[in-house]
């Protein structure tokens, strides 16, 4: 039993000496690569940046080409009148002779008698790729090259599937570009007023506490509205960029400062000072570094709550006006429930939005576990 517990113990020093001996990149990945919530979360938000950096390849549609208005989802199958098929096929949605005994609206199903294919990088509707290089093919389509709608199409016959992902480019670059601005202002504030403290961190954090105070959502409308119609787009984006980094930056600033506040009490922090070094030098070399782990899982959870705020000013027709495309200016099809009752399809948009949010928030979590990793 004695020669059990030593064995023990000495797997145990060498773990320990093994860890101890690793950077601290690699034993924060070590342990993130064990969350599994935060890798599935890695793994969707690659693909959300991918899609949305390739959009034009991947959307297997023209996002503004109109076909059939309120057109059904197609429906995918391994069958067909011959029998199982290892690539699945498409159905088009068709109405019937028949009439429902109760609505007596045309009863529909799917075309059973013209199976259509799916292929990868599929011919298409001709595209340039990033406005620059000419292509034809998409990540997927109909072999034929007939229109697909998985998700539908919206009033204006215009393929959901693929809106949302051209959404998709806009609705994550206004959050990213946000968040960008939100983390560099809101960590220089915030390490300037914890590290100088004083009257200046006195009166500052009483301005920081009248931003956090202020109610934002009357302030994003009002502000919004004096933005003239007849302006462009790239105005209406700037300044919704321009509202969320200006009621946002409080709140990671107000943290990074009691970060800061505890930095400034660690012993090498006292020694750096006694020997003369430079206040630059101990932010940048000292503090800085420390507060970074904070700042990034910040990051990675605020990204989703920028999401809904521009989806739910884009629903209220408060963000990005057309011919732009963002997952809220989508969700304006499903205003009434009338519209929802009847083809709720239009609901679609919901689910890339749901599908955002909880790979940003797995992320966050894997990333706060990770960042501590001793």
């Amino acid at each position: 039993m004695s020669t059990l517990h030593q064995g023990e113990a000495e797997d145990a020093r060498i773990s320990t000496v093994s860890t101890t001996n690793q950077s601290y990149r690699a034993l924060v990945w070590r342990k993130f690569r064990r969350s599994v919530p935060g890798m599935i979360g890695l793994v969707l938000v690659g693909m959300l940046l991918l899609s949305a950096i390739f959009a034009e390849f991947v959307a297997p549609m023209d996002p503004n080409a109109p076909t059939t208005s309120f057109a059904p989802p197609d429906q995918l199958s391994f069958y067909t009148k011959d029998g199982f098929t290892p690539w699945p096929v498409a159905y088009s949605i068709v109405e019937g002779a028949e009439l429902d005994p109760v609505t007596f609206q045309p009863l529909s199903g799917p075309d059973l008698d013209h199976p259509r294919h799916l292929v990868l990088f599929a011919k298409g509707a001709p595209f340039h790729l990033w406005g620059l290089i000419p292509m034809q093919r998409h990540l997927f389509g109909v072999a034929d090259g007939s229109a697909l709608h998985l998700l539908g199409t919206d009033k204006l016959g215009r393929d959901i599937l693929s809106r949302g992902v051209f959404g998709s480019r806009l609705s994550l670059m206004i959050s990213l570009v946000s968040i960008t601005l939100i983390t560099i202002i809101g960590t220089m504030l915030g390490i300037t007023s914890g590290y100088i403290g004083g009257r200046f961190d006195m009166w500052f954090q009483r301005f920081v506490e009248i931003i956090l105070a202020f109610p934002q959502l009357p302030l994003y409308l009002t502000l919004t509205t004096l933005i003239p119609p007849t302006a462009p787009s790239s105005v209406f984006l700037s300044f919704v960029i321009l509202v969320i980094v200006g009621l946002g930056w409080a709140q990671l600033s107000r943290e990074v400062r009691s970060k800061t506040m505890a930095m400034a009490r660690i012993e090498y922090v006292r020694a750096a000072v006694a020997v003369g070094a430079s206040d630059g030098r101990i932010i940048t070399r000292h503090i800085l570094p420390n507060v970074l782990s904070h700042v990034i899982v910040a990051v990675t959870l605020g990204i989703p709550t920028i999401i809904l705020l521009e989806s739910f000013l884009g629903y209220l027709g408060f963000a990005v006006k057309p011919p732009l495309i963002s997952w809220g200016l989508m969700l304006q099809d499903a205003a009434t429930f009338g519209s929802i009752g009847t083809h709720p399809w239009i609901l679609s948009p919901v689910g890339f939005l749901l599908v955002a949010v909880f790979a940003f928030n797995s992320l966050g979590d894997g990333l706060r576990d990770a960042v501590d990793p001793y």
